[in-house]
Formats: structure tokens, C-alpha cells, sequence
């Protein structure tokens, strides 16, 4: 069945538009609430957000819904999904709640939930709270003596601080080292640039003055041209820049080039093989890395099993295979020795460990492999089901075949917008560029018809 709320990575949309509304706020909250209130202990919620404006009203909602089920209320404000994750085990809360659109401009926001153990809902459990938020809510309220209780709790920022230190191998410091990181005026600006600095590192802050307004505006990891000028202003090491809320790391080198979230899978795995410490002899990334990680971990006898995109995705086949290092490409870093999920700061800590260890530059460190040609471009339909059409078909079939031995094919509908994107990738770039553009040109031409 089609999910109507719930799409990858939570509930995502436009602020004050259906169905990112205070009054679906409130009923998630309400939803959850009952689902998780069970026994006879004060049941509780650990509600962290990002920096967007919404924030104040989707928070203010939650509350409302959560305390209205009987759920007592921790208001933790602006802090990284990552440590909401690990204060919702931490506190021994029964559910958590991120309130954020990750990477998305400030006009969009979202809904986040983990369960008691930190990890992302299964489709089930969200699946049971859609059937419940177009019902009638009322039955679902607490009595009045048992309505829950809300108050803001400081320290966890210290709390997330120590954690992610002690993430760092303890014969290791960053003294010496300049590090710029850019926060995207996200949920990062406060802890991430402390964390760094009591580490030891020369630490330039930038993006790290949110108004509201600016979070991932030109900067962040899906805008690293500040932090690549910075780097090169303060000649830095290593650039690192995070994302609206700090589930995801971009890298920068000390000449400013860009480094992927594949080659920082592929420097701790090999790191991690090579200590010792690598579970499930490989790593777990998506449909979307690049074919070039692939042939590097099978040179170094390393596995790499793939998953369909999103990283909730990636850590499920991690927990069933018993992997410790798995994301994507746009760097989700998961080590599932630390976390339960995607956590930037954690994830360029351990690339920073590699490099402070092998006495090398970021540069020497982090190009572990030369990337395949990969190109991806996306076909906007507006109904139907374009991938259905014989025509599409035969050409999809074709360029399958033509990319058999050298290269890999993808064509998938977006999970978010009514979209087919078309990637390939392989070793001669012509050929790849040449098979998107015929099959971009071909889906085209059925959603035209239709």
C-alpha cells in the first residue's frame, strides 16, 4: 500500500504545507505516543530539531501531541540526529524524536522517529502510525491526571560532546592539525566545533550562526565551495562539512578537492580490516556507490553488499549481517560501534584517526581508489508508469547489455518526487554519457506521449 506520510528518511515537506502542519505534528505525536506508552513507568519522549524557523512550531505541536497521550516530554532544542539517537537510549526514553529536513533549504522540515534502542521505526511501525493519524484522535487522550509532563534538560550537549571523543582511539590527538568545519548553520554549530577543539585541533568555525533562515544556505555538504575557500584561505589540513543536522560528512583536502562519502567508507574499512576491527568482512552502501569502491574492497578482500537508497536501509542490512561500517555515497557514515545511525562528526573523527596515525596528508589518505565514470540525470513525468512501456524496456535492456562487462546500470522512480532517475556508470565515460542521454531521451518521449 502506498504510504501517504512516511516516505524514506520520516515524515518531509514543506513548512505549514500538508502534511508538514502543526496539526499533523500533534497527531504524530499522539499516534507514537500511544503506540510506545506501555507499562506502568512514566513513559517518556527526547524531542531534538534543527535550526530551521518551524522548529519553534513543530516542537510546540509534538509536545502538545506527545504530553496529550500521557508521554512525559524532554525538550533537548537544537542538537545533531546522532545524539538524539543516543540520548532516546541514554535516557531511557521510549521513543525519539528529530525534528529536521537534513539537507533540505529552511523552508522544508521534517519528523524523524526512533525507538527505544535508537533506531529508525521499521516500515510496520509506521505503517500502524499512518492508519492511526486520519482516525479520530479523541479515544486515543489521556485521563486527566495521567496527561504528561514537559520540561527543556540541559547538558546533553556535553553529553553528545564526550561521546563522540571518546569515539577517538585514545592514543590519538589532534594536535597539530588546522581543521576548518562548516556547521551549514545547522544542528551542529555548537557541539561540533567544541568537540574538535578539546580533541586538540587548530579548529576554524564557519556556517555556525544560524538565524532560522540560512541552515544548508550555500554552505554545508551540499555546498562545500565556502568550506573549500576557507581551507585554502587558512591553509588548513582538512575541511569538514556537515549537514543541516549533522548525519552526514562531506571531506575536503588541504588542496580543496572533494572527497565523497565512498572513499570515507573505503578508508575505514580498509583501516578497520587492518586492526581488526571490521565486522562482516566488507561494508553495506547502496545502489547508488560507485562501482569504483567496489573493485578497491574486492582488491583488498573485502566485501561490499548493496542496498536500495535511503540509510535506514543500509543499517537493517547491517544489523542482519553483522556489519560495523556501512552508508552512502552522499556520506551517511554508519559505525555501528558508536551509533545507530548516520553521524558526520563521528565519521570524519575516524578519518581524522587515520590520518594522524599514518603521519600522511588528508590528500594521501582519503583517494584510496579512482571513481568510475558515473552519470545520473532525472526524467520528470507527470502519470503513468513510464518504466512499464515496452519501448523503454528494449532500451533499457539494451544499454544493459552494452554495460555488461565494463560497467553498472540503474534506473529507479525517486521515493520523493515524481521523477526516473537514469544512472550509469563504467570505464569509458563516452559510452556512459552517450547510454543516459538515449534512455533519458526515450522515457522522455513515452511521458510526452502520455
Amino acid at each position: 500500500m502506498k504510504r501517504r506520510y512516511f516516505g524514506t528518511d520520516g515524515i518531509r515537506g514543506q513548512s505549514n504545507v500538508f502534511p508538514m502542519t502543526p496539526d499533523l505534528a500533534m497527531r504524530v505525536g499522539i499516534a507514537v505516543g500511544t503506540i510506545f506508552r506501555r507499562g506502568t513507568h512514566r513513559n517518556r519522549v527526547v524531542i531534538g530539531k534543527d535550526t530551521r524557523l518551524s522548529g519553534y512550531m513543530l516542537e510546540n505541536a509534538m509536545v502538545a501531541g506527545f504530553t496529550a497521550a500521557g508521554v512525559d516530554a524532554f525538550v533537548l532544542g537544537p542538537i545533531p540526529t546522532p545524539a538524539v539517537a543516543m540520548l532516546t537510549r541514554s535516557l531511557r526514553a521510549d521513543i525519539g524524536v528529530m525534528i529536521s529536513a537534513s539537507h533540505n533549504p529552511f523552508q522544508d522540515n521534517g519528523i524523524k522517529l526512533f525507538g527505544p534502542d535508537g533506531y529508525k521505526l521499521s516500515d510496520e511501525l509506521e505503517a500502524q502510525i499512518e492508519a492511526m493519524l486520519d482516525d479520530d484522535i479523541v479515544p486515543q487522550l489521556a485521563k486527566a491526571h495521567d496527561i504528561g509532563r514537559a520540561k527543556r534538560i540541559d547538558g546533553v550537549h556535553d553529553r553528545y560532546i564526550e561521546h563522540a571523543k571518546r569515539t577517538l582511539p585514545r592514543d590519538v590527538t589532534l594536535h597539530g592539525l588546522r581543521v576548518v568545519v562548516d556547521c551549514a548553520n545547522g544542528a551542529a554549530y555548537r557541539v561540533a566545533p567544541a568537540a574538535l577543539w578539546e580533541l586538540g585541533a587548530d579548529v576554524v568555525t564557519i556556517g555556525a550562526d544560524p538565524n532560522g533562515t540560512n541552515i544548508n544556505l550555500e554552505c554545508g555538504s551540499t555546498h562545500p565551495d565556502a568550506l573549500r575557500r576557507k581551507v585554502d584561505e587558512v591553509r588548513a589540513d582538512i575541511g569538514i562539512a556537515l549537514d543541516g543536522d549533522a548525519d552526514r560528512v562531506q571531506i575536503v583536502d588541504e588542496n580543496g578537492k572533494l572527497i565523497d562519502g565512498d572513499q570515507l567508507m573505503a578508508v575505514i574499512a580498509e583501516t578497520w580490516a587492518a586492526d581488526g576491527t571490521l565486522k562482516g568482512g566488507g561494508l553495506v552502501a547502496t545502489v547508488m556507490s560507485n562501482l569504483g569502491l567496489e573493485r578497491f574492497l574486492k582488491s583488498k578482500k573485502l566485501g561490499l553488499e548493496r542496498t536500495q537508497v535511503g540509510d535506514r536501509y543500509v543499517v537493517e542490512h547491517m544489523r542482519q549481517g553483522d556489519f560495523n561500517v556501512g552508508g552512502e555515497q552522499s556520506g551517511h557514515i554508519v559505525l555501528s560501534d558508536f551509533g545507530t545511525t548516520g553521524d558526520g562528526l563521528v565519521a570524519a573523527l575516524q578519518v581524522l584517526a587515520c590520518v594522524k596515525r599514518s603521519g600522511r596528508t588528508v590528500s594521501e589518505v582519503c583517494n584510496r581508489f579512482e571513481p568510475v565514470p558515473q552519470v545520473l540525470k532525472n526524467v520528470r513525468y507527470s502519470g503513468g508508469k513510464p518504466l512499464e512501456d515496452q519501448a523503454v524496456g528494449a532500451a533499457i535492456a539494451e544499454a544493459e547489455n552494452a554495460l555488461a562487462k565494463t560497467g553498472r546500470l540503474l534506473i529507479r522512480p525517486s521515493g520523493t518526487e515524481p521523477l526516473i532517475r537514469v544512472m550509469a556508470e563504467g570505464d569509458d565515460r563516452a559510452m556512459v554519457e552517450r547510454i543516459v542521454d538515449e534512455l533519458v531521451a526515450v522515457i522522455g518521449s513515452v511521458r510526452s506521449a502520455a
